[in-house]
């Protein structure tokens, strides 16, 4: 049983020492996920709250089946990178049809994953080439970065794939700009980048969310043309069942595979990295495939998109004190208490901070090194 509910081999033995770095692990990631959640929800194309949705069951069903005891589990900026692009070409992002898909999608992803576990084929991810995956990414993210400049600026922009056809809507349209909006972002990405720079154990981009609302709401910018969230929907999602077609499932299988297993080399990668600090139990890399799998099939059950384990987040769980699974089900705990009554804080959020959460983001990925 311990071989297919890893749970099994911590749960019984738990002690009670270890409780307090899992608390104190399970609230500080459970925080950082409520800002980038809504932020990479946006960056996959999607409403901020699906981001938070994303947040809660798959970090409970990985810490049951999975055999980390460190790797926090949620949205991560490569698969919304992968989400916008592989949906984006069927459906308008934003759309009825481009959630479901991508709801859709977390189905297939974990189908997969889980296939790929029960079958023992976890070696196939070492047949990925890293170059390309490189290139890929740096692409993807300099695309989507960019795309966010409607937001920093506070101008309509329309949507495109090009670099340079962003870049000369942007400059045809300076005398549109909303300074106060470009203050907020560039001031995001400046709060972003020092807490990460001096101030490692404070949040950036949750204080960079709590100074943006502060700002918004008490100097009444939205009046003066800064675009904010608006209402974000409380309570937790309805249970259902993502809608399956046969249309849908061929065209959105080529972005199922490369995010199954683009997903699962970053999700182990991590996890053995921080594993090999660690002596008290192994990783399975097959059962990590049927945990990602589970947790994305059930995931699409409440509405989540798909997710992977995150680099940044399981380093700070690991710094934080984490021990067992249970950081990432108080994480999740801390996700649902937010969605049954914080939501309405985030009303005065301007769209700015969130892009900047993004472009900081999406930026880190770019691998220069490997172009050279």
């Amino acid at each position: 049983m311990k071989r297919y509910f890893p749970i099994l081999d911590w749960l019984p033995g738990y002690q009670r020492k270890f409780f307090k770095g899992d608390l104190t692990a399970g609230l500080t990631v459970g925080v950082m996920l409520i800002p980038q959640g809504m932020a990479y929800s946006m960056l996959a194309g999607m409403p901020p709250i699906y981001g938070l949705y994303a947040s809660t069951i798959p970090l409970i069903l990985y810490a049951v089946f999975g055999t980390s005891r460190q790797l926090a589990v949620g949205p991560v900026a490569m698969v919304a990178l992968l989400i916008a692009t592989g949906v984006g070409q069927i459906a308008n992002p934003g759309s009825d049809q481009f959630i479901q898909l991508a709801i859709l999608l977390a189905l297939m992803v974990g189908l997969i994953q889980f296939g790929l576990g029960i079958f023992r084929l976890g070696f196939l991810v070492n047949f990925l080439s890293h170059p390309v995956i490189s290139g890929f990414t740096s692409a993807a993210a300099l695309i989507i970065g960019f795309s966010q400049l409607k937001h920093l600026l506070g101008i309509d922009l329309p949507r495109s794939s090009y670099i340079y056809e962003i870049l000369k809507e942007a400059f045809l349209h300076l005398d549109q700009v909303n300074w106060p909006t470009v203050a907020i972002g560039l001031g995001g990405v400046l709060v972003i980048l020092g807490a990460k720079a001096y101030f490692k154990s404070v949040p950036g981009p949750l204080l960079a969310v709590v100074l943006g609302v502060v700002m918004v709401f008490g100097l009444e910018l939205n009046n003066a043309g800064v675009k904010i969230v608006g209402d974000v929907p409380g309570g937790l999602p309805a249970v259902a069942f993502p809608g399956v077609s046969t249309n849908s499932l061929m065209v959105l299988m080529p972005a199922a595979l490369t995010i199954a297993l683009v997903g699962f080399m970053e999700s182990i990668a991590v996890a053995k990295a921080i594993q090999s600090k660690h002596k008290d139990y192994q990783i399975n890399a097959n059962q990590e495939l049927i945990a990602l799998g589970i947790s994305n099939i059930g995931g699409s059950i409440f509405k989540a998109f798909p997710t992977v384990g995150g680099f940044s987040r399981t380093a700070v769980n690991d710094q934080s004190g984490a021990k067992t699974g249970l950081a990432s089900v108080i994480s999740a705990v801390l996700i649902v208490l937010t969605l049954l009554f914080l939501t309405p804080l985030f009303y005065y959020l301007p769209q700015a901070i969130l892009a900047s959460v993004i472009m900081v983001a999406v930026f880190g990925l770019v691998d220069f090194q490997e172009a050279n």
